[in-house]
This record gives C-alpha cells, structure tokens and sequence, in this order.
C-alpha cells in the first residue's frame, strides 16, 4: 500500500475506502471496534493524498490505515479498556506510539476491543460484549488484543496496535490465524508506564511479518515518557531466508503445560520446516520451563487489585470472571506479592543464561487449545474455572517475564478447521532474528489468509 501511494499509482482515499467497506462489511458480525472513526479517517486520507500531490517528504506508513486497542490514547476519541467504569472523555492527545505512527503517515481507523482491563485472554468485555473470531462465529477471537486480530484476519486493514501482558498479541494472533509479535521489553513506549510489574509491551498484530516489522520499525525507540524504553528502535534483519547454523531448541510443553493433541501435531510438523531450512532442531525441555505457573499466579491479580469492586453495584457492572480473579488475589499478603517478584527476577535470570548456552531461537506452541465458544474462561473439555485462563496460556507469559521476543505465525488448522499458532522465542534484543525466521518459516509454509 505504502509503495503503491508514494507511486501514485493508488490514492490514500482508495484505499480508506476501499478498507471502510471491508470493515462495514464484517463488522456488525466481528464487534471488533469500540470507536470506527470513519470520518476521521476519510479527513486524514484526503490530506494524506494532497501530500502526495504537493511532491512532500512522505513518511514510511503513509496513506496505510492502521487500528489502535484501547488502551492507548487516541486524540478525541475515549479510552475505555473494555469497562463500563472507565472515563468516556475523550482523549486530549496520543499515546507516543500512537503519534509516531500518525508522523509516520498512518491513517487512524479507530479504536478496537479489549478484554476489561486486559485481564483476560478471551474476547469479551461488559462493555462491548463478544468480539468474534471471523473463521468461526460465536467462537473467542482470544485476547485481550481481540478487536484487532479479528480485524487482521477478516482483512478489514493491514496493521494493528496491540499489547501484552501475558499473550495478549500472540494469543490472539493465535486464535485467529496472523502474525503477533511481542518485542523485547523497552523496544516500544508505552505512556502511561503501567504499574504491573513490567510485564506489559506493545506490538503489531499483521498478516505479514514484514509488515509487522514495518509497524515496529517505526513505534520503536526510546521516549523520555518511558523511562523503561530502549535506544536504538527496530530494523529488520535483510538476512536471507537460509537459517543454516542456527540452533534451535523445540519444547513442545515446556515440561509441564497440557496442550490438546490437534495443537500438538501442527506445531511438531512446523518445528520440521526449520530443519528444511538448514537450522539444527533439538527436542529440549528448559529447567525453567515448570517454574512458570505459581510465579505467573503470584504476580498476575496483585497489580488489577486497584479496580477490586467497592460495592456490589461497581461489581454487578463488571466481567465477573475478572471479580472471581480480584477475589482469589486479594486473599494474598505483601509478603506473597514480593516473594513472588524475589522468584520472577531469579526466573528472568534463568532464561537469558539458557539462551546464551547455544540456543538461537526456541520453538513452542503459541497456545495449548484452539479457539472455543464464547462464555467461558476454559474450553468444555478442559476442567472448569471461574477466572484461569492462564493455563492455556503456559507458553507466552514466560516471555512477559524474562521480556523476550516472541512471535506468533500460523502453522495450520485444527480438523475443525481453526487457526494453531507457533511461537518463535529469542533471547533479549533478538528480535531481527526472530522475526527473520518468522519471515522464513511463512515462506516456506504459507498460511492462506481467511479472506
């Protein structure tokens, strides 16, 4: 899109409108936007082609359209972070990546779904309701970056603002067949710094891994709003394809996780491709890897405890899943929550070494289950729980944790004919790497888009 405008051989407003339609197409059935700023676009599409007419210095996204989740600040439009609770005012400014992609001449769609808080990785919220997965409806579109996989993987618009706290991009980037990738810890301004310790990042949710590299390309890079971010941004590794001398560790569940046999088969012929690429594959399983889920519950509610209902009418407006969790977390002590950081830093310690030991990349399922119906935290045929969703989701949060790269590429579909996701894994600041070989990967197995 981006080389079709500075070529002028396609218009800005084609292009809006063109993905417009896409979306009013899809849309009323996906519920995948809290805000669609139509008009808002069409505005900045029309002064992004008098750009190009003017002969202007033009920007690398320029004319491309691009959606924001919300929980990053827009201009004029609210952030409502998928609660009732929240302040509808509208915001008086962007959020710093939400401002470079502007600078970059991206045109804002609006803002997509989110799940309350994003406490959750399943696509509903009591403020919008249900987001569907567009291969199946009725069926979770994951989360909590859910409006925007939805929207990725029903073709309504090439790039996708997401975040993630424990899979919030690659989850769903899982359960609807695209790319979510996970950049190192730092690699993207997140304003206002969220106070959960350090576990949240920003990342693009794409059909394409050069696109999603294109997008973070220009998100990354250090801001003075963000004390955690890192100098020197993202560039893509124009490496070829041929990953002949890497070492790859393939754990298909990290020594302890449950993973449903129709995700296992797609994922073990997908660690496979890599050897067709010349890299080394080695079935591994990390010493790490059973420490995750106590640390994981020890550190996911204490930091959601602040929007713990004071009356049962705040209660009675939110995901009561989301209350069954802030229930259960709030019977922990300070002590619990700073052992549990004491165990999370020690864990963080333990990654990085693992890495340094050989490995170039390590290879897991995204996810341990497909996408399933709406209204549960778990599938039917996995035992039931009011809040758990983590444990079908042992494979992203370590790397929330120890704040690796990881993406998600999809790998295949499950009989029923839904999406499975592979994780790629790198060591801290590998992220050209990771995303090389996800480039690779889908060349040498594509996966047909839904639309």
């Amino acid at each position: 899109m981006a080389a079709l405008v500075r070529d002028k051989r396609a218009s800005p407003v084609e292009i809006v409108e063109d993905v417009l339609a896409r979306i009013a197409a899809r849309e009323p059935r996906l519920n995948a936007f809290v805000a669609l700023d139509a008009e808002g676009a069409r505005a900045a599409a029309r002064e992004a082609e008098a750009a190009v007419m003017r002969g202007d210095t033009l920007g690398p996204l320029h004319g491309v359209p691009v959606t924001i989740k919300d929980v990053q600040a827009v201009a004029g439009l609210p952030t409502r972070r998928g609660s009732r609770l929240s302040d509808p005012s509208p915001a008086t400014a962007d959020a710093p990546a939400v401002a470079r992609l502007r600078a970059a001449g991206a045109v804002i769609l609006g803002k997509t779904t989110t799940t309350e808080q994003g406490w959750t990785a399943v696509s509903e919220n009591p403020l919008t309701g249900a987001t569907d997965n567009p291969w199946k409806p009725g069926y979770t579109a994951g989360g909590s970056s859910s409006g925007a996989a939805a929207l990725a993987a029903a073709g309504c618009g090439p790039l996708h603002l997401g975040t993630d706290g424990a899979g919030s991009v690659r989850l769903p980037a899982h359960f609807c067949g695209v790319v979510g990738f996970k950049p190192t810890f730092g690699m993207v301004p997140y304003v206002p710094v969220p106070n959960n310790g350090a576990l949240s990042h920003i990342g693009p949710i794409a059909r394409d891994p050069a696109d999603a590299e294109l997008m973070l390309e220009v998100m990354a890079g250090a801001h003075p709003a963000d004390h955690t971010t890192l100098p020197g941004g993202f560039r893509r590794d124009p490496a070829s394809h041929d990953l002949t001398g890497l070492r790859i560790a393939y754990s298909p569940d990290l020594g302890h996780a449950r993973v449903d046999p129709d995700i296992a088969m797609q994922v073990e012929a997908a660690a496979c491709v890599f050897e067709a690429l010349g890299a080394r594959v080695e079935l591994t399983t990390p010493a790490w890897g059973p420490l995750g889920p106590d640390l994981i519950r020890g550190l996911w509610g204490p930091p959601l405890l602040p929007y713990r209902p004071a009356d049962d009418r705040t209660e009675a407006a939110m995901d009561p899943g989301f209350v069954a969790c802030l229930r259960e977390t709030g019977q922990a002590s300070w002590r619990d929550l700073h052992a549990a950081q004491s165990r999370r830093h020690a864990y963080a310690g333990a990654v990085g070494p693992w890495f340094a030991e050989g490995w170039d990349l390590l290879l897991t399922p995204s996810a341990s289950v497909a996408a399933f119906p709406h209204g549960r935290q778990v599938p039917d045929h996995w035992p039931p729980h009011a809040w758990d969703w983590l444990v079908w989701a042992e494979f992203s949060y370590p790397f929330n944790l120890a704040h690796c790269p990881a993406v998600s590429v999809p790998c295949g579909l499950t009989p029923e004919g839904l999406p499975v996701g592979l994780q790629i894994v790198g060591p801290r600041l590998s992220d050209p790497l990771v995303m090389r070989a996800a480039r690779a990967f889908l060349d040498a197995r594509p996966f047909a888009p839904l639309h």
